[in-house]
């Protein structure tokens, strides 16, 4: 019997060719004109508008105006640094973020905790405080807004404790504060469910270990369950932060800005400009200035919330 070896013939070793797969040209072509839908509407709805928004912002457009829009340099800037209504909207939005961020969000981690135990009803709860996320803000504005009334629910409660409630949207020093403690049980059981799913990932061996050792309740928060929420405390940082500067819904219903400009915010200022009072440059001019304040504070969240342990 012959035996062939390698040399004799070299195909016996070499491996066929492989041939191109059928359709993979027409999967990437069907890929893509996938995409279309979605990067049509990212162009149309983000990227147009955020262009529009520079350019118009130097110019003295108007929303219905049969002139057109003259470029005028900086002076919508040098307005708007001189307008007493925007540093007031800006101190409150500042000031409202700053509140609600710690408030809901450590509101939120409690009914967490609370709901993150195995016993017969407890998903009752968790749907009850979810509730008020998937109503319409419109509606729980409209709520609030006749609880917040003289003689309305809260006062009614507070009444009967001997304490005579204020005129809580009426009152220059307690619009901004009714609007906080409303905005943040809106959003509370949003924020509660992420806290939930981060708490799950936590390995129940850490707590047995700590059991063991004789840790009390705070000490198991404090070196188990708060080290293991690095990642979950992040993100809810910054979607609570977002969230707080974008506040426009619950004012415009509930207050209008007032009373006397107490809670006006930037977005309520530059949609009133805009489209009541038709400066589309000078509304543009607002806009500009708040994405650089969300800019600027995104860049500090990230600065303070990066990985410390990564070796640069």
């Amino acid at each position: 019997m012959t035996t062939i070896t390698a040399a004799e013939n070299p195909s016996a070793i070499t491996p066929p060719e492989r041939k191109p797969v059928k359709g993979s040209r027409s999967s990437t072509t069907t890929a893509l004109l996938m995409l279309v839908p979605a990067a049509v509407l990212l162009i149309t709805f983000l990227l147009i508008p955020i262009g529009l928004t520079f350019g118009l912002a130097f110019t003295n457009a108007r929303l219905i105006s049969p002139r057109p829009a003259e470029f005028i340099g900086t002076d919508n800037f040098v307005r708007l640094f001189q307008d007493e209504t925007f540093w007031k909207s800006l101190r409150n939005t500042i000031v409202f973020a700053v509140v609600i961020v710690p408030l809901q969000s450590a509101c939120a981690l409690g009914l967490a905790l609370l709901v993150n135990v195995k016993m017969r009803g407890v998903n009752f709860f968790r749907t009850v405080y979810f509730l008020p996320v998937v109503t319409s803000m419109v509606v729980v504005s409209m709520l609030w807004l006749f609880m917040y009334q003289k003689n309305g629910l809260i006062n009614q409660v507070l009444l009967k404790f001997g304490i005579e409630g204020p005129d809580w949207l009426g009152d220059p020093h307690t619009a901004l504060l009714a609007i906080i403690l409303m905005s943040a049980w809106q959003a509370m059981g949003f924020h509660m469910v992420i806290w939930l799913s981060g708490l799950q990932t936590i390995s129940a061996d850490l707590y047995e270990a700590a059991d063991l050792d004789g840790a009390g309740t705070w000490q198991k928060f404090r070196y188990v369950t708060w080290p293991g929420l690095q990642a979950t405390r992040t993100f809810i940082l910054i979607t609570i932060t977002i969230s707080a500067f974008a506040l426009f819904t619950q004012v415009n219903i509930m207050t209008q800005g007032g009373p006397l400009d107490s809670t006006s915010t930037l977005v309520l200022m530059a949609v009133r400009t805009g489209f009541q009072q038709q400066q589309t440059g000078y509304a543009s001019a607002i806009s500009l200035a708040f994405f650089v304040l969300v800019l600027a504070v995104t860049l500090v969240n990230r600065y303070f919330t990066r990985d410390k342990d990564v070796v640069r």
